[in-house]
């Protein structure tokens, strides 16, 4: 496994309040412990981040799930491992998304596995990821799906997990490193260290085919 780059932070380090952040971070995911170990080096990221996630994507005036698969569709785009390997308990166990739509994010337009509105969402997602120009067109389609109270807490979730998965993914963290032992909001196949070990040895393993990809287009 590559060298972890930033350390995380022990529990016995930690206050009252953060180590009882940490056990729902165990017990829930979103986020699992091991980013917010990595945020407890500073306190007020370590509450920015749990606090923002808190009110605008575990909550808020959007439907959940439209917003969690605006945050896969990011962690496919930016290659962030550690949080595309991840799901939300609480869009997930709804059935409010299924994994045949995770594997057609990066495909969103062309598929059948979502309806006008999600593809509203993921748009919206397109076009801040990859910074695209926008025409009167675009916004009439957020316009026509969306209030723009909900354009901008979607808009805010965005932005704030592009950040966050584009910075992960340079520090080459791993799940069950941290409070180990649960599978809270863990993708299917990577519920525990060897099921995560092996899924990640597979040839059509998600990121393995996605950096493959990038480093034909470089080449």
């Amino acid at each position: 496994m590559p060298k972890q780059r930033i350390g995380y932070v022990p529990l016995d380090k930690m206050d009252e309040r953060m180590r009882a952040e940490m056990a729902r971070c165990q017990r829930e995911g979103t986020p699992r412990p091991e980013s917010s170990a990595i945020r407890a080096h500073v306190p007020a990221c370590f509450w920015f981040f749990a606090e923002s996630w808190h009110n605008i994507f575990r909550n808020g005036v959007l439907d959940h799930a439209i917003k969690e698969l605006c945050r896969l569709y990011v962690s496919r785009s930016v290659t962030c491992e550690y949080c595309g390997n991840q799901r939300s308990v609480k869009a997930t166990t709804s059935g409010a998304v299924i994994e045949e739509q995770v594997l057609d994010l990066l495909n969103f337009e062309k598929s059948t596995n979502y309806n006008e509105r999600q593809k509203a969402a993921l748009a919206y997602a397109e076009a801040i990821v990859w910074r695209l120009d926008t025409v009167d067109a675009f916004w009439e389609r957020m316009h026509r799906h969306f209030t723009e109270p909900e354009l901008v807490e979607l808009g805010c979730m965005i932005g704030l997990t592009l950040g966050q998965q584009s910075w992960l993914r340079l520090l080459n963290i791993e799940h069950h490193q941290v409070l180990a032992g649960t599978s809270a909001s863990m993708a299917p196949g990577f519920e525990t260290a060897e099921d995560l070990s092996a899924t990640k040895a597979q040839p059509d393993y998600w990121a393995k085919s996605k950096t493959a990809a990038q480093s034909e287009n470089a080449a």
